[in-house]
């Protein structure tokens, strides 16, 4: 099979399952057509107050500042105003019925979660394709029955609670599992007897946990919190009321930091991880011999660096870290001898990214990003290369999981067109099969990825895949759609999406930026888009919508922008500083009023990200590109569907709620701006799965209406 590489080398994928539809696609789907010749319904007023204030000398005004209370009355029913006007404009849309039926067989599918194996049981979550939400599951030995654990669907009549397994017990008998409501960020915690199939007494309340560990025995769990003054790590007897639980650790540091904790394989050591927000630039670590019960010691304090990863297998503690090392490395430190000179590259920094590592089968495994693109390699504990892992083409690996002392291993595979495939990996021999594959009907012989080199505005050459169907004619006449994310050091590798897979189908091309900000090349990538070099993001992804309107892939008439979190801070900063690029965007759970997201929700997290308007220093370059701020009444913007919703406590839904009031008063064009409100969704998941096919095919057939786009004619 072809690689990608620079230039447009292009990549010919498989046939991927049958298709059992004949994919009549969108051809009732869509009949050809303008909008609605029927004029649009005037958007309701919204009042404004005008609040003014002086910033570092500059004069800020912002007239939506009421919306920002989300529980006041007229906010409510501000909302139920606008979703009431969202539905008078979207109801009657040509071809949703007919998008929900391309859509359920392609989202609504058998599911099986990557296993995790304790005590030769394995657990993990399906869903079939008729159910709402994964269940959880135990396989007792590879070839045993599948047994449920919990199974969240009789949890709530609307089908919006979820459950996942949080930690297992190193002999499988028990585990911790969450309990999530809609889309939050916070669960419940609750333990669970496997053996019984009955929960335990040890049931904790609402909040946002990480860290969850078990000790070998099972009589002490250790987690961590966020509290009001910060994150804080907890020490739990079982059997105890978890309202009596002693802090442990974190103490003094505030709301800004995520602090996290493990134990070793043994239960001897404690590491405690200190992360200076979001994919910051500094990190903390602490570690302690709990079966001496000797102090605190000091790993890390004053490194300018990200140290992660930590595992810890007898009394060598692996990390992964950028210090010295921009596509990062991997250290050993022994914990007998933990001083800074006494630390060894097990695995030195190399030409493609390391994304991370684990300690399988006796072996580190790691895995790797080389133009965005995934890789695997497996070592000695001492650094020796073993083999690269055969991957099953050019996508997106999983990490690895498994057991220091197992020899078998799990991943997961996906590209822009292969649906998520888990394998089996056997550590010692280097085989693997399928352990699980979702059936899809997507024929993807008739589907062209390409990797393609384009120029932003400073000249930096940034990539981009590209996937369209093959009887594409380059005449500019297609609908594009094109995302991007450009932040916290997150990569954009192909994967698979019920979204592309039916724009695509339908004539379209679907492009993905690997802007500045990700991971993609390392740390150097990474800072190129944050703070004061953001502005890079917004002109990489320009960048590629120009690229894709020169090359003859589309026209900007036939070209829309989708993004989600910061990837909707990306969409809203390039349709107010670009609108006539755009026909239409989707602006999803978005950061928009950059001048005061830091005052809401978790948003500290990320001001090593994007800095503060508190900082006099910073103030100029968050306002230049602050999406809320650059709104210019009269401008003829593209049409906008905006979606949030109560259960986003990540990022503040009143960015989505003051930019719709912004825009609907603004615009000039007679295109609609329009605000999608679920009062359940959220930033984490958790919705069903009908309800995400209702979702798809409102957003699409949206875009399909204000692209004015063709007939779909299939694959």
């Amino acid at each position: 099979m072809a690689r990608l590489g620079r230039g447009s080398s292009v990549v010919r994928w498989p046939w991927v399952g049958q298709t059992f539809l004949a994919v009549v696609l969108l051809a009732t789907l869509l009949q050809a057509q303008s909008p609605p010749s029927k004029s649009l319904p005037k958007p309701p007023a919204t009042r404004t107050d005008n609040v003014t204030e002086t910033l570092h000398g500059v004069e800020v005004t912002d007239p939506y500042r009421w919306l920002e209370d989300q529980e006041s009355p007229e906010t409510r029913g501000w909302i139920a105003t606008q979703n009431a006007y969202t539905d008078s404009v979207l109801s009657d849309l040509p071809g949703v019925a007919s998008l929900k039926q391309r859509l359920t067989p392609l989202i609504k599918t058998d599911f099986i979660g990557t296993p995790t194996e304790r005590g030769g049981r394995f657990f993990f979550s399906m869903r079939l394709a008729d159910q709402e939400q994964s269940i959880l599951y135990v396989r007792n030995g590879l070839k045993g029955k599948d047994e449920v654990l919990i199974d969240p669907n009789p949890m709530s009549p609307d089908h919006t609670t979820s459950v996942q397994i949080a930690e297992v017990s190193d002999d499988g008998k028990m585990i911790i599992y969450r309990v999530r409501q809609g889309g939050e960020d916070e669960t419940r915690l609750q333990a669970f007897d496997v053996d019984s199939r009955k929960n335990l007494s040890d049931s904790f309340s609402r909040a946002r946990y990480s860290s969850v560990s078990l000790t070998r025995d099972k009589t002490s769990l250790y987690y961590t919190k966020q509290t009001s003054a910060g994150p804080r790590v907890f020490y739990h007897k079982m059997g105890s009321d978890p309202a009596g639980d002693p802090e442990i650790f974190g103490t003094g540091f505030g709301v800004e930091k995520i602090v996290g904790s493990s134990l070793s394989l043994e239960g001897r050591y404690i590491l405690y991880t200190v992360a200076y927000g979001s994919a910051a630039d500094r990190t903390e670590l602490y570690f302690q011999d709990l079966s001496a019960k000797r102090p605190l010691v000091t790993l890390v304090k004053d490194i300018p660096a990200r140290f992660s990863g930590g595992r810890i297998i007898g009394d060598q503690l692996f990390l992964q870290t950028n210090w010295k090392a921009p596509k990062n490395r991997i250290l050993l430190v022994d914990l007998k001898n933990p001083a800074q000179e006494n630390w060894r590259d097990i695995i030195p920094e190399g030409d493609a990214v390391l994304q991370g590592f684990n300690l399988v089968g006796g072996k580190l495994v790691a895995t790797y990003s080389k133009d965005a693109m995934s890789r695997a390699k497996i070592f000695e504990p001492n650094g020796k290369l073993v083999r690269e892992v055969s991957l099953p083409g050019i996508g997106s690996i999983g990490g690895f999981s498994g057991r220091w002392g197992s020899q078998t291993a799990f991943y997961s595979y996906n590209s822009f067109v292969v649906p998520t495939t888990i394998y089996r990996y056997d550590m010692a021999r280097g085989s693997q099969q399928i352990w699980s594959q979702l059936k899809v009907p997507v024929d993807a012989a008739k589907i062209e990825v390409k990797q393609v080199w384009y120029s932003s505005k400073d000249g930096t050459r940034v990539p981009m895949f590209v996937v369209y169907p093959k009887a594409m004619r380059f005449d500019g006449s297609s609908l594009a759609l094109l995302t991007g994310y450009g932040g916290f050091n997150a990569t954009q590798s192909p994967g698979f999406s019920a979204r592309a897979v039916a724009w695509v189908e339908s004539g379209g091309v679907y492009a993905v930026a690997n802007l500045r900000g990700g991971s993609e090349y390392g740390e150097e990538w990474h800072r190129a888009g944050m703070l004061e070099k953001k502005q890079n993001v917004f002109d990489d992804f320009i960048g590629a919508a120009e690229w894709l309107i020169a090359n003859n892939y589309t026209s900007a008439s036939k070209l829309a922008i989708r993004g989600g979190s910061n990837g909707g801070l990306l969409v809203g900063a390039a349709l107010a500083q670009r609108p006539e690029l755009f026909a239409a965007v989707v602006c999803s759970y978005p950061l928009l009023d950059m001048v005061r997201y830091h005052k809401f929700l978790v948003a500290r997290y990320w001001v090593p990200e994007y800095g503060s308007a508190e900082d006099a220093a910073q103030f100029p370059f968050i306002h230049a590109y602050s999406p809320y701020h650059n709104i210019k009444p009269g401008t003829k913007y593209p049409a906008v569907l905006f979606v949030t919703g109560d259960a986003d406590t990540r990022v503040a839904p009143l960015h989505a709620r003051k930019m719709t009031a912004l825009m609907q008063a603004a615009t000039g064009s007679d295109r609609p701006i329009v605000l999608r409100y679920d009062t359940k969704a959220g930033h984490s998941g958790g919705t069903p799965v009908s309800k995400q096919v209702d979702e798809l095919a409102e957003e699409l057939a949206f875009l399909f209406w204000q692209l004015h786009v063709a007939p779909a004619q299939g694959p």
